[in-house]
């Protein structure tokens, strides 16, 4: 097998199983820093492996394998400076029972949680929060999470060092915390399912605009918390995830390029997402204490999940969720999504105004977000030419190679037109 091939597979092993694998080392050590670190020495040593011997099997029970392996070095290693550790590794045989006792099927959920509250604890800054749990939870690389918060990759690889550093000197523990810790944390762990949603929805980079197994498991960890602490913002990031996802099915065409939601065909939508979507958002609002930032934006996605057309859309509503979300958590980006809205309601003219406006301030510079909906917006009022150039600068941007596709097509439609 070519070294390309045993490196897709690896990479394709460590998507769908990072969190796992990472988890039940962590369970296994008790050492989040170092379980994070076995299973990078994991992954290096199946690159080389796979490459030579093919790959396993059961390659995530191969990883595990590979990394308790290394735990059992570890540990012997450091049994001359820590009675603790030699106790222990005296008992650690490699021939003991392996990948069952770690791949427990019933520990799985509390493994990833577990991940999840120790990736999101107090101790470290919010920044490295996400970006430790988008890595070690998501399986994200830093280029990826660079791409998502528009920062250089050193940031992003500092912020992962100093926060693992963090955790090992404050000796957190890895485990679900108290139900009384819970409240203080949610937020943030929150906030990071919905950047691994979005990075799933939205691929920064690579060749495909959408990563359905990485929102496959955003939506899962949420299911996860639901049951966990089921609380209004809770439900309501749920309705969200479970809304858009419904979408997924019409989101590309047989070339795999995207198709914007209004060109989507609506009967290609999952209906079974919309109706769990709609479930846990009427839950989110019978708490009766009013919706917070993932409510809200789960109430537009409703508005798209029930109108057969786009033009059937109640757009007015979207401009007025997109104004209380607005006021709730200012945004450039949720500006931007109201200019859209804006423009759906009354008009590309006045929508373009608002995208001027926002492009003007600077916020999302770096981003082909806005000049892709600039050139979409002027193409509609028929000023091709300045369509043609916002386009230009958005594909220069764009890092995606499914949407640099799609603005291809766009300009190559352009061509010819005059203003």
């Amino acid at each position: 097998m070519s070294s390309n091939e045993s490196r897709a597979a690896v990479e394709a092993v460590w998507r769908s199983e990072s969190a796992r694998i990472v988890g039940a080392l962590a369970r296994y050590t008790g050492d989040f820093t170092l379980a994070e670190d076995l299973a990078q020495e994991a992954l290096a040593e199946a690159l080389v492996s796979w490459s030579v011997n093919g790959i396993p099997a059961q390659p995530s029970g191969w990883l595990l394998t590979a990394g308790r392996r290394r735990a059992i070095d570890s540990f012997r290693r450091r049994a001359v400076r820590d009675e603790k550790y030699a106790l222990l590794a005296r008992d650690l045989s490699e021939d003991e029972p392996g990948v069952d006792s770690l791949f427990n099927p019933d520990a799985i959920d509390d493994d990833v949680l577990s991940l999840m509250f120790v990736s999101c604890h107090p101790v470290l800054s919010k920044e490295a929060r996400i970006a430790l749990t988008l890595r070690v939870v998501g399986g994200m690389g830093t280029e990826e999470i660079a791409r998502s918060f528009l920062v250089p990759v050193p940031t992003i690889q500092a912020r992962i060092t100093r926060a693992k550093k963090t955790l090992a000197a404050a000796h957190v523990p890895f485990a679900v915390p108290e139900k009384s810790e819970i409240a203080d944390r949610l937020g943030s762990v929150l906030q990071v399912v919905y950047l691994i949603f979005s990075e799933g929805a939205f691929a920064s980079g690579g060749d495909s605009w959408m990563r359905t197994e990485l929102a496959g498991e955003a939506r899962r960890l949420a299911r996860v918390l639901v049951r966990l602490a089921p609380g209004p913002e809770v439900f309501g990031l749920l309705a969200l995830m479970e809304l858009t996802a419904a979408r997924f099915p019409a989101r590309l065409d047989a070339a795999g390029l995207p198709v914007l939601l209004e060109d989507q065909d609506r009967r290609r939508w999952d209906q079974s997402a919309i109706r769990r979507g709609r479930a846990a958002l009427s839950t989110a609002v019978a708490a009766g204490r009013g919706l917070g930032a993932y409510g809200l934006q789960a109430s537009i996605a409703e508005c798209h999940a029930v109108a057969r057309t786009a033009e059937e859309t109640n757009w007015q509503r979207i401009v007025i969720l997109y104004e209380a979300l607005t006021r709730l958590v200012p945004s450039p980006v949720v500006e931007l999504n109201h200019a859209v809205a804006v423009a759906m309601a009354s008009g590309p003219a006045v929508g373009l105004q608002l995208m001027d406006a926002l492009a003007n301030r600077g916020e999302l510079k770096g981003s082909h977000i806005v000049p892709t909906v600039r050139g979409e917006l002027l193409t509609r009022l028929g000023r091709h030419a300045e369509a043609k150039v916002a386009l230009w600068e958005a594909l220069d941007l764009c890092s995606n190679a499914a949407e640099r596709s799609a603005l291809e097509r766009k300009i190559a439609e352009l061509a010819g037109k005059g203003n």
